[in-house]
């Protein structure tokens, strides 16, 4: 019941809220008012580096959602370059995390990690789609143990600076594990191949390792969504 209620703190958060633990009680010292400031900043970062317990389903043949936050995208392009897996368009799925979501990063599929991918770049908005191509991230390569390999990339925004990516190459990872984190307002695609059918619309609310965002045997037509 307790583990409902309260979320366990990302390992890479605990830093930051001893700093600000540290800040709030010389601050204090200093001014009340100031310190009432930072022990505010202090709840919002314990808040942020939340990571919540997920129910991750198992059925074979799914993409979960690797993160928590807004569709913005449904639409076709070639993988990262970086990666090595053609130019052949595909669908790409973008998922916008604002400042407010739970930025823990989970795997869309198991497999074994193909490649690890680190590329330089711009601090764009990361709710626009040419942040996908000019921003910092990380892609990340992965052959499942059926169908075609998956690639997802975690992509930098306008206020996060620093990609937290826990995977190592030849790694065996499972569907919904943590692979990392990014800090404060991110991006993360997924590329997804034939025959996988995406099964998620622009404006939808996903929610890292349990939502279902494409589906390899299903035989539907791409799905469409009425905002109310």
């Amino acid at each position: 019941m307790l583990r409902r209620v309260l979320a366990p703190l990302h390992p890479d958060g605990i830093k930051f809220v001893l700093a600000a633990v540290i800040a709030s009680v010389l601050l204090f010292v200093v001014s009340r008012p100031a310190g009432s400031v930072a022990v505010v900043v202090t709840l919002w970062i314990i808040y942020f580096f939340r990571d919540p317990w997920r129910v991750t389903p198992a059925r074979e043949g799914v993409l979960i959602s690797p993160a928590d936050g807004i569709v913005t995208s449904v639409d076709a392009a070639p993988p990262p370059p970086e990666l090595d897996m053609g130019d052949t368009e595909m669908a790409r799925i973008g998922i916008f995390l604002s400042l407010f979501d739970v930025h823990v990063n989970r795997a869309p599929i198991g497999g074994r990690v193909l490649a690890l991918r680190y590329a330089k770049g711009r601090f764009l908005d990361a709710s626009r789609a040419e942040a996908s191509l000019h921003n910092e991230r990380m892609a990340i390569r992965v052959s499942p143990p059926a169908g075609p390999e998956i690639a997802f990339v975690q992509v930098a925004g306008l206020v996060a600076r620093r990609i937290v990516c826990d995977l190592r190459e030849g790694q065996r990872i499972a569907t919904g594990q943590r692979i990392g984190i990014i800090r404060f307002g991110s991006r993360v695609d997924v590329y997804c191949p034939p025959p996988y059918v995406t099964m998620v619309v622009a404006g939808q609310r996903m929610i890292g390792g349990e939502t279902v965002i494409a589906d390899r045997f299903a035989r539907e037509p791409v799905r469409q969504g009425v905002a109310h």
